[in-house]
């Protein structure tokens, strides 16, 4: 049966959270008009550090209170970018990791909580890099922290088995071929100019790796088109949750228009309106002779 808690409730739960190969991230923009995102993430290659959580109740040196329960990965390079641009819109930042067992007991974990994303080469991605003991390998484009608030567990009774047979290293070569050719020289090949292409916009065009925005106004890089059709959004004309004039608006400005129109021709409202403007007449004409002759009320 399915249980809920605030944090991750057992030591072995994090034991367990840890060794899986695989988990998902699900997250969407605050526009109803937009697309929810799943991406699959986990270990970038064998012993390799790539996602942890902190402990319960980790106490802040500084500040001497209590952090809240986190959970963060490390977040590859890819022709997509949905997460880092869901999360990093105004008043958005939900997201929600699934953690499924394919080989023994059957269970299925998700972790509730706000994103944050540190960008690469920023002060606070340098900082959890620093403190967690991460390797940084060629391709890796920021830190995602996700603030627990809610963990819930299921049974996972209808998921599959699988057997694990190895960590794909294609990703892991291109990006290592690529930081090599820009080493050499070759500038076409700089990560910020494919975070330009790639990564500066979502496919409902919201923006994406600040990185990747200021590379392409620098260099003049066209965003990719990623969606097809004439209902894809333009880059740089984002969804937004009251982005542009929208049909809503008119509804409410044509309502607001009827119902000025039915109060001021309703009798009892000009009955009321005309004993208002009475009671303001009479307390101008209470105003003292002292005042200047220029806000006097005149007969």
């Amino acid at each position: 049966m399915g249980e809920f808690f605030e944090t991750i409730p057992k030591e072995s739960l994090i034991k367990w959270i840890l060794a899986q190969k695989v988990f998902w991230v699900a997250t969407a923009p605050l526009s109803g008009n937009g697309h929810v995102n799943v991406s699959p993430k986990g270990q970038v290659s064998a012993n390799h550090k790539s996602f942890g959580v902190t402990p319960d109740h980790v106490l802040d040196k500084d500040t001497s209170k209590d952090q809240q329960q986190m959970f963060w990965y490390l977040e590859m390079t890819g022709s997509g970018n949905e997460t880092i641009s869901h999360l990093l819109e105004p008043g958005n930042g939900r997201i929600t990791t699934q953690f499924n067992e394919f080989q023994k007991e059957p269970r299925i974990l998700r972790l509730w909580g706000k994103g944050r994303v540190l960008e690469f080469g920023t002060e606070p991605f340098n900082e959890m890099v620093e403190r967690e003991n991460i390797e940084i390998i060629p391709g890796v484009r920021s830190i995602i922290v996700v603030d627990i608030h809610q963990v819930g567990t299921s049974c996972g009774y209808s998921v599959p088995l699988f057997e694990f047979k190895g960590f794909r290293s294609t990703l892991n070569e291109f990006f290592r071929r690529k930081e090599e050719r820009y080493l050499a020289g070759s500038e076409k090949d700089s990560m910020p100019r494919y975070w330009a292409l790639k990564n500066a916009w979502s496919i409902d065009g919201l923006p994406g790796m600040p990185t990747g925005l200021k590379a392409g106004r620098e260099y003049s890089i066209e965003p990719m088109k990623k969606m097809k059709g004439p209902f894809a959004p333009k880059n740089r004309a984002g969804l937004g949750v009251r982005g542009g004039f929208q049909i809503e608006h008119l509804v409410i400005m044509l309502l607001t228009v009827l119902l000025a129109m039915s109060l001021a021709t309703h009798p009892a409202f000009q009955q009321h309106a005309q004993t208002r403007i009475r009671e303001v007449m009479m307390q101008v004409r209470a105003v003292p002779e002292t005042l200047p002759s220029s806000i006097r009320f005149r007969d």
